[in-house]
């Protein structure tokens, strides 16, 4: 099971470089570490952000804030661990992917089916989701920090999008320029790869039951 040293001592290799890197947090003091320090929560969120991975896909209820725009009907929270939202439903919805289900012969309503949302920022500064959907809950895309929640092509993916950003300060010149540019191809090669293997985890359609029939 890999650890974000684990990741971060295979982007090291990634550029022909044998340092043995045993700390990032904080770094041990190498120049390897420090690199890798400043740069891995950025290539972690980045690759995190770009997919809806299985492991990183979350939904939750959300929290009602009073509007301040009469644009949107209703104004909630942003979850705090949110990268990106992808949907906006009722709470009890069956599934984002779905705009109607005809179960039991009875088509949902409206509400069921996913909703306008804007992400925007209260004069406060507080993060919140805009929309007309009463009682909303989101699906989202959350930070996952701990690498043991990541799939085996997750990493390899992240190991190389972390050398693509340690491949100039590492590596001078166009010599590290040239370098970062492989290194951002064969990230995208494997991310295309996770992806593919990632989706087929989520072919199937869930049967639900709504509550105010689940007493029939």
């Amino acid at each position: 099971m890999a650890s974000v040293v684990d990741i971060c001592n295979l982007a090291v290799s990634r550029l022909g470089d044998d340092a043995t890197i045993s700390s990032i947090d904080p770094p041990e003091g190498s120049t390897q570490a420090e690199y890798c320090a400043r740069f891995w929560p950025i290539a972690r969120d980045t690759l995190l952000q770009s997919h809806p991975w299985s492991f990183a896909t979350a939904r939750a209820t959300l929290a009602a804030l009073t509007p301040e725009t009469e644009a949107w009907a209703y104004a909630y929270a942003m979850p705090s661990n949110c990268l990106r939202v992808l949907s906006v439903q009722h709470y009890e919805a069956p599934d984002y992917g779905l705009n109607e289900s005809t179960e039991y012969g009875i088509a949902m309503p409206s509400a069921y089916s996913p909703q306008p949302f804007a992400a925007e920022v209260f004069a406060d500064g507080m993060a919140v989701i805009l929309t007309n959907q009463e009682e909303a809950a989101a699906r989202y895309i959350r930070r996952v920090t701990d690498p043991s929640r990541y799939s085996p092509m997750f990493i390899e993916a992240a190991s190389w999008l972390l050398a693509s950003y340690l491949a100039g300060p590492m590596i001078k010149g166009t010599e590290g320029e040239k370098m970062a540019q492989y290194c951002t191809g064969m990230m995208e090669a494997m991310k295309a790869r996770a992806i593919v293997a990632d989706t087929a985890q989520r072919a199937g359609r869930p049967a639900h039951r709504v509550s105010w029939m689940a007493s029939r």
